[in-house]
């Protein structure tokens, strides 16, 4: 039985009563279900030597990573570099990788990652990718899982603020963004200049579709032209609505100052509903418009094991005024931010920051609305839905705050309430709030294993929680985010584990270890390695002058490389170290750095060839060394570099393990 429909009621808190909230949550938090009994110690504990269950891989916020934890033991297995350069690996130092982080501002060796989607096929996690979108210049990475490396990222071009990203369809055939700040646009996208003032008339927003090859190859397939608001977070659909993706947005008001007061406004703003097959079927059909749209693909080449950039200037775009029926508003109450879909894929959940009420669309209502024409009216174009006709209930009393949501496969929702600091758990049925436990502080995100997909797996929960006083041993001004692991296996929650988070974390993929741990790369076949710069053997290695520029290829194993004294090298010369670890065993790796190097030094896996670019200042000998301990050994594996002055007459020569 449908339960009864109350109006929508708001709240106005004020800023005052805010903070006497905030004070009563963070500075006097309840004690009940807290982690420290034994039961809950022995459900995270993880053996020595034996597997976490799940892997979680967490965005890294402002780091622009992706920290990667086991689940349930919390411990921190690795990060993955993706819209960053990183010391620890040569990641966008290294000349293989520097063309990933290319776009059409400039090299862009920073972002602030928020959104990470495990690929699905039949909507189930299927182990292969996880995406995560870069907010501040728009891209989308797309993570190999088989080596733990990003293997693309693609600029997302007529876009501000990529937030409503990265989230994928059922069987990845495309992953969404949508701008978060709308920026001016005329017809042709060209004049950018106008009044700030004028942003109800100019502003604009873009919803795009990237399309994702059998191989995980990307490409901007098309984009929807959007009127100007803030579009925040989005889901596709599944059973029924796996054709539709949706997208909340707020600013409806189209605010462009203090928007905290005045993007606050109205009692409903929208979601989008977009129809991506129909869209996806009319570009196939030749619709819509090519407009200038410069943007970067790059990607690694993995057989020349080189990263590698395509410019790319225009983009496909459509008009919902000019292809009715892509696109509708769905009518929800107050600044919605997280959207997600239930397993069934028949309600459509919102978190209303700023609603007394988590209002819950319903699928087929929208359809029957649709074809009823049932609107309260259309804003460029797009038709916006009667709210009456197509919300399925108002979950009460489901918290201070609410942003995200998701499901267990059993029935039950769980929804963060920022405000309150705490998850709550309701009915799919009644639509009542059934269990709701404290977190500390003020959640986020929060990610149930498969939560977001059609087959969820009930087990854990893991809230995302944006504040962290008192629940670690303080580490000055910045602490990093905590995360904690809830135990929603039973009809009650159950905090199991505290654990510290790398960056902010915003989102994280929970995905079985079965699904990852037995198509992992343990080294790369030398035989198959066809860099241009490989050196598979010691008696290949060798150092040539090209005018100005120097090329070492050389070679490391377990415990020297070769050569590994190199003279002839003059001040001004710019030096290539083009090195490949000839091991070919797992988990040995080979650094190198060199005294004096502007970037950063080299890991080398097994099998792989990294080059370092090096620009002697002055004359001496510069000594060069493994950072990577390799062996007992370890300490022996260097060399030395003579570096002439520019005008010398010392030729060049190298030697491994032999005198003059």
């Amino acid at each position: 039985m449908e339960p009864n429909k109350k109006k929508s009621r708001f709240v106005w808190w004020s800023v005052p009563l805010i903070a006497v909230l905030a004070f009563t949550f963070y500075g006097c938090p309840s004690q009940q279900n807290l982690a420290g009994s034994s039961d809950a110690a022995q459900k995270v504990y993880v053996a020595p030597g034996e597997y976490d269950e799940y892997y979680g891989m967490f965005s890294g916020g402002y780091s622009g990573q992706m920290p990667v934890y086991g689940l349930p033991s919390g411990r921190h297995l690795y990060t993955i570099p993706v819209f960053t350069q990183s010391a620890v690996n040569g990641y966008g130092y290294n000349e293989e990788t520097k063309p990933m982080l290319m776009t059409s501002h400039g090299y862009i060796p920073w972002d602030d990652a928020h959104h990470p989607e495990g690929s699905q096929t039949n909507g189930e996690l299927d182990g292969r990718w996880v995406f995560m979108n870069a907010n501040n210049t728009p891209r989308i990475a797309r993570i190999d899982l088989t080596n733990f490396q990003t293997a693309e990222i693609i600029e997302i071009p007529n876009s501000a603020g990529n937030h409503a990203s990265s989230f994928v369809t059922v069987n990845t055939e495309y992953v969404s963004a949508a701008t978060r700040f709308s920026i001016p646009m005329d017809e042709n996208l060209e004049n950018m200049d106008v009044p700030i003032s004028s942003y109800a008339e100019n502003f604009k927003g873009t919803i795009s579709f990237i399309k994702v090859g059998d191989e995980g190859q990307m490409s901007v397939d098309f984009q929807i032209l959007v009127p100007g608001f803030n579009y925040d977070l989005s889901h596709a659909g599944k059973g029924p609505s796996e054709d539709w993706a949706f997208f909340t947005s707020y600013n409806s008001e189209q605010a462009h100052t203090l928007l905290e007061r005045n993007a606050s406004r109205n009692d409903k703003d929208f979601i989008a509903a977009i129809n991506w097959r129909k869209a996806a079927d009319l570009v196939a059909e030749g619709a819509g418009e090519d407009i200038p749209g410069e943007h970067y693909r790059n990607y690694m080449d993995h057989d020349q094991q080189l990263a590698k950039s395509e410019l790319i200037e225009t983009v496909r775009v459509l008009d919902p005024s000019e292809h009715p029926g892509i696109i509708y508003y769905l009518p929800t109450p107050k600044s919605p931010h997280g959207v997600d879909v239930d397993p069934s894929g028949q309600y459509i959940v919102a978190g209303g920051k700023l609603s007394s009420v988590l209002p819950v669309h319903s699928f087929e209502k929208i359809q029957q609305a649709i074809e009823n024409e049932d609107y309260e009216g259309e804003i460029d174009g797009i038709p916006v839905l009667n709210y009456e006709s197509i919300v399925q209930a108002e979950v009460e009393n489901a918290g201070i705050g609410t942003l995200h949501t998701e499901f267990d496969g059993n029935g039950y929702a769980y929804t963060t309430a920022f405000i309150s600091s705490e998850i709550v758990k309701w009915s799919l049925e009644t639509f009542e709030v059934v269990d709701r436990i404290d977190t500390y502080y003020s959640p986020g995100h929060l990610m149930i294993p498969g939560g977001d997909t059609r087959n969820p797996e009930g087990k854990y929960l893991v809230a995302l929680n944006k504040i962290t006083k008192d629940r670690y041993l303080p580490t000055g001004p910045e602490l990093f985010h905590s995360a904690q692991l809830i135990d929603i296996s039973g009809d009650k929650m159950e905090l199991l584990l505290d654990f510290p988070t790398d960056g902010e974390p915003h989102y994280a993929q929970g995905i079985r270890a079965d699904l990852i741990v037995d198509n992992q790369i343990r080294f790369y076949e030398l035989e198959k390695n066809n860099h241009p710069d490989a050196t598979k053997t010691e008696s290949e290695a060798r150092v040539e002058r090209d005018g100005d520029n120097v090329h070492v290829y050389m070679t490391s194993i377990r415990s020297h490389f070769t050569p590994d004294n190199i003279e002839g090298v003059k001040v001004g010369d710019t030096v290539y170290f083009h090195l490949t670890n000839i091991e070919q065993d797992w988990d040995v790796p080979h650094g190198f750095a060199v005294m004096g190097a502007q970037t950063s030094e080299l890991l080398v896996m097994p099998g792989e060839t990294r080059t370092l670019e090096w620009h002697p200042k002055k004359p001496g000998v510069f000594p060069f060394y493994c950072t990577d301990f390799c062996s007992a050994l370890h300490q022996e594996m260097q060399g030395y570099v003579r570096v002439s002055p520019e005008d010398s007459d010392v030729e060049i020569s190298y030697r491994t393990g032999t005198e003059d």
